[in-house]
């Protein structure tokens, strides 16, 4: 796993020491090794930092060109089906000179152009330089796993893995886009494709960019959507098939030329993970996160998980103390995040990096199973809505209002829709507030899909597309560790969304094709769980005292972005959720604005 960074500037010649301060504002994402390239008389720079796990030797360095240097690369993530690319390339005639999952990119890019991207299985966020065309390719994974960011502006044209990177560059002035302000606190993150501040945007999952920097010119293209039907297929077939799939990808997943851990909460998910491990071969290290006197704290059950399954175990406990963490966050999240497991999250990357580079997670078992508390509740007040009800609002068009309020509602930990933003918010951004708060997921909501898939298509675009990952990526590469995510695998996905909803999903199970796989590996008490996020308990975020301390000098209030009386309200009613959206953003506005 890397950083990577590029600079391309139509105004005067890139500044060497410059554009390595850029690159080396990602160290911690690359600590192993470094490099960068220029090009066109200094106009245009490549930088990669590297984390290696394939082909060790110098050969893998990046930036990586093609044979007659003409086609440059720097990537950050894994393509888990390289090995079979690459040897369909070799009998097309194409000659490599790595073992790396990097160059097969390449050679990918010069047999079949920007359709190689929609070839890759992985997680990745690249940027390809063709010098010929004069046109640089950028482009991210189907989920969003790897992050890309990139500045348009001002006659430079900046990419890069996070926004620490391009902040860096003296041409490139912090404006926020209030905006963006306004949509962190309705949906606890910014939402592709803005980001916080003017100018910089981010390329959404799914998605590639081609920037023409002749013609200044630039094109976003969606290259994959997902594919939703509903065919039957017997029940044992999907079962088996399934199980198969998950075999499959958890062990292209492991290929490294180093050790691979796992993260394991004791839920369906990362035990899954974990024996399908074990059943390969490996003996993986695994890591977990417990909460101090919380009788509900999973470390404990992942104890189980590992004793039963005869792998090495790691417990870390958070305390009260834990929340002190809130101080180094914005430096982690460079961009504002109130997901309630940024702390644990960070903790247990911490624990796992001392032992290994990479772990592997359970990232995406939910969305693909359904089995969120709120996808079930959807399903059950719809199983009881009488088809003249359903007609009805159909006619009267509330379908799409109806499920995307019952979203929003889900997500909101601590609402804030337009009427709570005009509290929060002075007078003077009462303009940026948007006239439809959830609009984001609107935008994701597909009417023409069932209200369990509809639920299930906005929890891949919004609520693991733009909060669960991006908090994995930032907590792991902060720690220098790679977190790969088994589940994220497009061709599985397609194939369970794909049939009836009737025949993966039941009301009375828990992600019941994953369940009938395991039951018979795991013990009974880690089946018989009960669906538990990867969270504290709500004591952990209701230190009341601590939040005020924090914003008794507020900065968003001194410099009139938010109300002092409504802040006061939150903490006379002991409003914690609302209160920690506040309180993540006035740590990060401290940190980054100022």
């Amino acid at each position: 796993m890397c950083g990577i960074v590029g600079q391309i500037s139509s105004t005067h010649s890139i500044q060497q020491p410059s554009f390595l301060a850029m690159r080396d504002s990602l160290a911690h994402r690359g600590p192993d090794d470094a490099g960068a390239e220029y090009f066109e008389d200094n106009h245009v720079a490549l930088g990669h930092r590297r984390l290696s796990f394939l082909d060790l030797s110098a050969s893998g360095k990046q930036p990586m060109c093609n044979e007659d240097e003409t086609v440059w690369i720097v990537l950050n993530g894994e393509i888990y089906n390289y090995i079979e690319l690459r040897n369909e390339l070799k009998k097309r005639n194409h000659v490599f000179k790595t073992n790396t999952d990097t160059e097969v990119i390449i050679h990918g890019y010069e047999e079949w152009g920007t359709d190689i991207i929609g070839k890759l299985k992985g997680m990745f966020a690249f940027g390809l330089l063709d010098l010929k065309k004069k046109k640089l390719l950028l482009a991210r994974d189907t989920f969003g796993i790897k992050p890309l960011y990139y500045y348009h502006a001002n006659g430079q044209f900046i990419f890069a893995s996070e926004l620490k990177a391009i902040l860096a560059c003296p041409d490139v002035k912090r404006e926020m886009d209030y905006s963006s302000f306004a949509d962190y606190f309705v949906y606890r993150y910014v939402p592709s494709p803005k980001s916080i501040w003017k100018n910089i945007s981010k390329v959404p999952p799914a998605h590639y960019l081609v920037f023409d920097y002749e013609n200044k010119t630039r094109e976003l293209t969606e290259y994959r959507t997902l594919n939703f039907d509903s065919k039957k297929v017997k029940e044992k077939e999907l079962i088996a098939e399934t199980g198969a799939l998950l075999e499959d990808s958890v062990s292209i997943h492991a290929r490294s030329d180093v050790p691979i851990g796992s993260f394991l909460s004791g839920g369906y998910d990362s035990s899954a993970v974990v024996y399908w491990l074990t059943k390969l071969g490996y003996k993986p290290e695994t890591f977990s996160i417990g909460f101090d006197k919380w009788e509900n704290s999973e470390h404990q059950f992942a104890a189980l998980v590992a004793e039963h399954l005869q792998v090495p175990h790691t417990t870390t406990i958070a305390t009260d103390e834990t929340l002190d963490l809130l101080d180094i966050m914005p430096d982690v999240y460079d961009e504002p995040i109130a997901d309630i497991s940024i702390l644990p999250t960070w903790l247990v990357s911490r624990s796992a990096v001392q032992k290994v580079k990479a772990v592997m997670s359970g990232e995406g078992a939910d969305e693909l199973f359904g089995g969120y508390t709120w996808q079930k509740e959807f399903y059950k007040l719809n199983s009881e809505l009488s088809f003249g009800n359903k007609l009805l609002n159909r006619i009267k068009g509330k379908g799409d209002f109806d499920t995307v309020a019952f979203y929003s509602n889900a997500m909101a930990m601590g609402k804030f829709d337009a009427d709570e933003l005009k509290q929060l918010f002075s007078p003077s951004l009462h303009h940026h507030i948007p006239d439809d708060a959830d609009w984001f997921y609107r935008k994701h909501f597909n009417r023409e899909l069932s209200p369990l898939k509809s639920i299930q298509q906005m929890d891949i675009k919004c609520f693991m597309g733009e909060l669960v990952l991006t908090k994995i990526d930032r907590a792991s590469m902060a720690n220098s560790l790679e977190v790969r995510v088994p589940f994220l695998d497009h061709e599985l996905f397609e194939r369970i969304l794909g049939v009836n909803e009737n025949i993966y999903f039941k009301q009375n199970a828990t992600k019941y094709i994953l369940q009938e796989n395991i039951r018979v590996h795991l013990p009974d008490s880690i089946l018989d769980r009960k669906k538990q996020g990867f969270v504290g308990p709500d004591e952990f975020y209701m230190d009341i005292q601590r939040y005020e301390q924090i914003l008794n000098k507020s900065s968003l209030v001194r410099d009139g972005l938010i109300r002092k009386e409504y802040v006061q309200t939150l903490l006379t009613n002991k409003d914690h959720w609302r209160l920690w959206k506040v309180v993540v953003m006035e740590k990060w506005y401290s940190r980054w604005k100022n």
